[in-house]
């Protein structure tokens, strides 16, 4: 049965192309709606690029056929706009105001619902304004096309129960054959996932690995030599196969997710350290991070663009002394970030500047990509240019963009739909190693 989906502002403001993403459905763009996103067009940011992503898309199909009468759509379905009438302030309850956008919205969607045989769902990213529709008898639905699980992310890890010769032969030989076929007991391995092998007559008898899909083999893990990789040593098992996925030059694109002192920001540094200024695989160690205040912002801040940046890069700064401090160079301590940002070694990027840009032969680190949006991390992502790695880092239960959640954010986007590519790479840590005062917290908050 066709249905039609009455679409709220926040929605189009999300994604610029909701509209499109209901198959053969009837889409309703409430007036108000079009007023709300006008207000957006000229904010210089995503929310105001996909107001006018939103506007131009009308403009064009009003082109075609009236809107107020419908316009087909390419996927079968239609859009239409509907205006607001004197007699729909009738069709809300006692309480709420029609001078209220939100309240007009809904009583759009109330006499859409009254005047059709079909089922008519209101469709909002605002929690209280879908409490509201529900008390007044609509069907209403959170937008969910770019939505993940966030209780069923892929992990990139796995483990497997095997022979205690199978785990022997890996030793013995240096790899493991490996046939990656699903059946009634296991399922099938990603490409780069990493895998614990385990002695089913004696769990401790383990190997860590991690299946290569081109050469259909589990292969060891990389060895850092005794001092670390810049002084820092892998506390745990999925610090093992984080290092080990950050140090492949053939994995173009890593995602780490995990709470608060996982170590999460520190190894993806580490890392891009010893690849940039040891290994001399990258031309560049490249940083940014999105600027979102947590509690009450301060305002604007002085100075220029670096000045500007530096309080929000202060956490990146921060795990960059401790990695300086922990490597020694003949007695002496090796050179501060500042050093290494004027040696052009390490960069500072805000996202802010990054639309139009193209980065070639760099190691990218986006952490706190949490608060990006799909859309902002396809923008990010497809700057990479030839030989550039990128590492999204962050934790999808601290959100500080009000426009994303745990499941809707960008870095859960891309975790989903890289996990069956060769040259992506995923891990979510879940072991606290800044400190057990922190584990606790994270853990207990």
């Amino acid at each position: 049965m066709p249905k039609k989906f009455i679409l709220d502002t926040n929605v189009l403001l999300h994604d610029a192309r909701a509209m499109y993403k209901f198959t053969d459905n009837e889409v309703v763009i409430p007036i108000t709606v079009i007023e709300e996103i006008d207000t957006f067009k000229k904010d210089l940011n995503e929310i105001g690029r996909n107001a006018r992503q939103v506007s131009r898309q009308l403009d064009k199909l009003r082109q075609t056929n009236s809107l107020i009468k419908g316009v087909p759509l390419e996927n079968g379905g239609s859009v239409r706009v509907v205006l607001f009438a004197k007699d729909y302030a009738d069709k809300l309850p006692p309480g709420l105001r029609i001078e209220r956008a939100d309240n007009r919205i809904l009583a759009i969607a109330a006499a859409e619902m009254e005047n059709s045989t079909d089922p008519v769902i209101f469709v909002t990213k605002d929690t209280n304004l879908r409490i509201k529709a529900d008390a007044m008898g609509l069907i209403a639905q959170d937008y969910e096309s770019d939505k993940v699980s966030i209780d069923e992310l892929y992990s990139g890890t796995t483990e497997l129960e095997v022979p205690a010769t199978e785990v022997d032969r890996f030793y013995g030989q240096g790899y493991l054959d490996f046939e990656n076929e699903a059946n009634e007991t296991k399922r099938s391995l990603y490409p780069n996932e990493c895998v614990t092998l385990i002695d089913a007559g004696n769990p401790s008898h383990t190997a860590l690995c991690r299946y290569h899909a081109a050469k259909k083999r589990l292969l060891p893990l990389y060895k850092p030599s005794k001092e670390g990789i810049w002084g820092i040593q892998a506390r745990n098992r999925e610090q093992h196969f984080v290092l080990d996925i950050l140090l492949d030059t053939d994995i173009q694109l890593v995602t780490l997710v995990g709470k608060a002192g996982t170590g999460k920001t520190l190894l993806a540094i580490a890392a891009g350290l010893q690849l940039v200024a040891d290994d001399n695989r990258y031309s560049r160690l490249l940083i940014s991070r999105p600027v979102f205040p947590m509690g009450r912002d301060l305002g604007f801040l002085p100075g220029d663009v670096e000045q500007k940046l530096a309080p929000w890069m202060q956490p990146i700064f921060d795990n960059v002394d401790l990695l300086l401090n922990s490597v020694e160079d003949r007695g002496k301590r090796k050179r501060g970030y500042r050093e290494l940002v004027d040696m052009g070694i390490m960069e500072i990027e805000p996202l802010t500047y990054i639309r139009g840009r193209s980065i070639p032969n760099q190691y990218m680190i986006v952490d706190e990509a949490q608060n990006l949006t799909p859309h902002e991390i396809k923008t990010i992502i497809t700057r990479a240019g030839e030989g550039t790695k990128i590492v999204l880092t962050g934790d999808p239960y601290q959100i500080d963009n009000p426009y994303v959640d745990s499941a809707s954010n960008g870095l859960a986007y891309v975790v989903e739909k890289f996990k069956g590519e060769a040259a992506a790479g995923h891990i979510t840590l879940t072991q606290g190693e800044r400190s057990g005062l922190a584990e606790l917290a994270a853990n207990l908050l």
